[in-house]
């Protein structure tokens, strides 16, 4: 039977893909678009087969109107404000969209009493400040956050577990570390590496690329991996409970360094050098976030299957077409 779903964030990296992944299934979907203000670019190929709705979710009058008109069967709340730098600089608006936007959702799904089951993506971010020896993080790991960015995200996830403890909504809690691949904007530091590769092949940029801080340790999961895992999420995982989602495969764990060397390799330009951009190195730094989603895994049979050089080099080839 199929499904009426919401997308919400739908233009964007993760939420396109979950449109491609769930069209193929038959569902009606739905998708949110900010008037003129949306950038349509990654959904311009299946733009005809979503239906779409203007709204802000900042407006809460607005937000709760098109949950009572859509009244979904499931939500996949992707919208948000989720590139980390620029939140010392606009924290208000980072509450507004990350946790104001979120609450309007769940205000509106609490007046219509609706039985729909919404996912709520967290961030690995929301660990901020931990040490080596604290690798892997767990669900039994405190949070300890460090940047504007990460303080919304806890904010978003405590405010979803106070209407599934309050009014019984099908809240569907998981944070998700990093994952990567096609469409992802290019101030993503390995999108941003990809980009200026492209574009100095392109013959559009001097051989520098300009990076941030290339120290942090991550691991790394290939975003179509992580649309099958939030879809078995909305099947499978309890509702209030918290999930991690990640890569535990060890060749999936890597500096941002380790990832520009082979970006550098994988291009056919050869002497690419580097240089660190003092407006890309953040004010905290959050050297190690490694997740261990054997719980995850062991409820929905999930495992990641696409290798971290094939992530590099699907984003590559990404910008490659993109730069053209």
């Amino acid at each position: 039977m199929s499904k009426r779903i919401l997308i919400t964030g739908i233009t964007g990296f993760v939420g396109s893909h979950m449109a491609d992944y769930l069209i193929q299934n038959k569902n009606k979907i739905f998708g949110i678009k900010r008037y003129h203000l949306s950038r349509l670019d990654k959904v311009q190929h299946i733009y005809d087969k979503i239906n779409w709705y203007d709204c802000d979710l900042t407006d809460p009058v607005a937000t709760q109107t098109m949950i009572k008109d859509i009244n979904p069967d499931i939500i996949f709340h992707f919208a948000a404000e989720s590139f980390v730098s620029p939140s010392w600089q606009h924290p208000h608006r980072y509450m507004s969209v990350n946790y104001n936007g979120t609450l309007n959702i769940l205000e509106g799904m609490k007046k219509i009493k609706s039985k729909a089951k919404i996912l709520i993506p967290g961030s690995g971010e929301e660990y901020g400040l931990l040490k080596e020896s604290q690798m892997p993080i767990d669900e039994k790991t405190e949070l300890n956050p460090v940047n504007p960015y990460a303080v919304t995200k806890v904010a978003q996830d405590f405010i979803a577990n106070v209407y599934f403890e309050s009014y019984g909504l099908n809240v569907i809690r998981v944070r998700t570390f990093n994952h990567e691949g096609p469409r992802r904007e290019n101030v993503f530091g390995i999108s941003s590496y990809a980009y200026q590769i492209a574009k100095i092949e392109a013959g559009l940029q001097k051989k520098i690329i300009n990076v941030g801080y290339l120290g942090d340790k991550r691991n790394f999961t290939h975003v179509y991996d992580i649309i099958k895992a939030y879809w078995l999420a909305v099947q499978r995982c309890k509702p209030g409970k918290m999930y991690l989602i990640g890569n535990n495969d060890k060749k999936s764990i890597y500096t941002f360094k380790q990832a520009l060397d082979k970006l550098k390799k994988f291009s056919f330009v050869k002497n690419i050098k580097h240089r660190e951009y003092k407006p890309f190195v953040r004010p905290t730094k959050v050297p190690f976030l490694i997740t261990n989603s054997k719980e995850f895994s062991k409820l929905t049979k999930w495992k990641p299957n696409i290798s971290f050089d094939q992530i590099l080099k699907d984003t590559l080839n990404y910008w490659r077409q993109k730069i053209i």
